[in-house]
C-alpha cells in the first residue's frame, strides 16, 4: 500500500464514528449492512451517518452498492488488509514472514468467532 493511501485511510479512522462503523462492517462481513440498519446500530441520525460513510467510501475502506431505494455498504477487505500490513510493516521496521503470510483481518474474525463459540466458564464456589 502506498503511504498515500494509507494516510487517507488513517485518516478515515481517525474518528470516533467512522472507526465503529468500519468495526461493526468487519463484524458483519463482506455482506455488509444497508445504511438505515447501521445507523440504528450505531445509533447515528441519517445526515451523520450518511456523512462519515461518505468519507469511509472516499477512502476505500467501505463500497457502497445500490439496492433499490438503499444503499448498501461493505468493508474493503482487502483495503484493510493492506492497511493492517502496512502499519506492522511501517511499525516493525520491515516486512516480516508472518505479516506477508497471513490475512490481519481474517485473523482478527477468526479470533472474534471463537470466543462468541467457546462456551462460558461459571464461576468456582468458594
Amino acid at each position: 500500500m502506498k503511504i498515500t493511501a494509507a494516510t487517507r485511510a488513517l485518516t478515515a479512522l481517525a474518528q470516533e464514528t467512522r472507526l465503529g462503523i468500519v468495526r461493526l462492517l468487519v463484524k458483519v462481513g463482506p455482506d455488509g449492512l444497508v445504511a438505515g440498519q447501521i445507523a440504528q446500530r450505531l445509533k447515528l441520525a441519517p445526515a451523520t451517518s450518511s456523512f462519515h460513510l461518505s468519507q469511509l467510501t472516499q477512502a476505500g475502506l467501505i463500497q457502497p452498492t445500490r439496492e433499490g431505494r438503499s444503499i448498501r455498504y461493505a468493508p474493503v477487505l482487502s483495503t484493510i488488509n493492506e492497511l493492517l500490513a502496512f502499519l506492522g510493516e511501517t511499525l516493525s521496521g520491515g516486512p516480516t514472514q508472518k505479516s506477508a503470510a497471513r490475512s490481519p483481518v481474517k485473523a482478527l474474525t477468526k479470533k472474534a468467532s471463537a470466543k462468541k463459540a467457546a462456551p462460558k466458564k461459571k464461576a468456582a464456589r468458594a
